[in-house]
């Protein structure tokens, strides 16, 4: 097979999609060394997080002959360059598909992470949720199949845009396989000592805006005994600035710690670090920071509500993302009952195998091949 991936994402983007493109694609390449993939980018932009490539003979970049209207190339013109190529199948990995891609009659699939643009339109704004909302109409109409990464978006696949069920199957998404490494006691020292991080805290990771809902863990902590602190890890936005606020209005700035330019090679020893990991995001496509933390040994607290619970697994603990009582609660039985933390840290380590890059790859590969076999 000779498959074609929409790779701008992996080039450019360092969180979320970029990570996502990544991961597919190195998981793909290494069950499937057959298999010619090609990576189709505006620009071939210096990554050490795509330095796996040296390692597939079989993957290629390609990219346009023009460094003018690279946006015009990659929504229309990229079109010419999969027939050139004989590609037979297309994956767009970050919810769009080419214009054209179906007179051509090569095969495509689009994954579509989640639909907070449509859960949440005021935060992207008029002129954004209509672009948003053509790339996704068109995608999903013209692909032969839909790629969800959680039984969440398939859902509102069905509700928000009235798909049919058989168009889309959910293939989960898995995280980066240094999570699961235990860091030496070297690294784990610098990184402590680096950021100055006390011997116990709650961890927190992820872009500080609205919805993923970071006011309600500083609200709990109010209730969370010992005094024990938070770190938060992400960029801020105006959100933040809201929880700074809150932080300073009621004497809590010295119980939060936030993290700048942690570095990705020092990530996993932050999780590791930690005694809880709590994210009660009101809204994630899968929430990989979740899978991270299971990973790296970390009892979880999520919010209810979306698919958090399908990252998260049976054996951790939920709460509703607006009562910051009842997380304050969890978060001291798992502070003060080390035989449910134990129980959480082990436990969740079982569920996490469950998204190994090998079982989720294969998945994909059997995606592909029906598709192709039923051309």
């Amino acid at each position: 097979m000779k498959i074609g991936y929409d790779a701008k994402r992996a080039f450019y983007n360092n969180t979320g999609l970029g990570n996502y493109s990544r991961w597919l694609i190195k998981g793909f390449a290494s069950v499937n060394p057959a298999n010619t993939l090609y990576l189709y980018t505006p620009k071939a932009k210096a990554n050490p997080r795509l330095s796996f490539i040296g390692n597939f003979p079989n993957i290629r970049t390609v990219t346009p002959k023009s460094k003018w209207f690279t946006s015009w190339w990659r929504s229309r013109g990229i079109v010419k360059d999969l027939l050139r190529d004989d590609i037979d199948l297309y994956h767009g990995l970050s919810h769009e598909l080419p214009s054209g891609i179906e007179k051509t009659g090569i095969r495509s699939v689009v994954t579509i992470h989640d639909l907070i643009f449509m859960r949440y339109p005021k935060q992207f704004g008029p002129v954004n949720y209509r672009i948003y909302l053509a790339k996704v109409k068109h995608a999903c109409k013209f692909a032969d199949k839909i790629i969800a990464i959680s039984q969440k978006t398939k859902d509102d696949l069905i509700e928000l845009l009235g798909i049919g069920s058989g168009k889309i199957e959910v293939v989960y998404q898995g995280c980066d396989p240094v999570f699961a490494l235990e860091q030496t006691v070297a690294q784990k020292s610098a990184v402590k000592d680096k950021y100055n991080l006390p011997e116990t805290f709650i961890l927190s990771v992820g872009t500080i805006e609205e919805r993923k809902n970071l006011l309600l863990t500083v609200k709990a902590l109010q209730n969370v005994n010992n005094g024990t602190p938070l770190v938060v890890v992400g960029k801020e936005t105006k959100y933040a600035e809201e929880v700074k606020n809150y932080l300073t209005a009621n004497n809590l700035s010295n119980r939060v710690i936030f993290l700048k330019d942690v570095t990705f090679t020092e990530l996993p020893a932050v999780y590791q670090l930690a005694t809880i990991f709590v994210y009660p995001s009101r809204y994630e496509g899968f929430g990989i920071p979740v899978l991270e933390a299971l990973n790296s040994g970390l009892p979880v607290i999520a919010a209810t509500g979306s698919c958090l619970e399908e990252a998260g697994g049976p054996d951790s603990l939920y709460v509703n993302p607006d009562d910051d009582t009842n997380l304050a609660a969890k978060i001291n039985q798992v502070l003060e009952d080390s035989r449910l933390r134990q129980t959480m840290i082990t436990k969740g380590r079982a569920y996490a195998a469950n998204f190994t890059d090998d079982k989720l790859s294969l998945q994909l590969t059997r995606l592909y091949q029906n598709i192709l076999n039923h051309a």
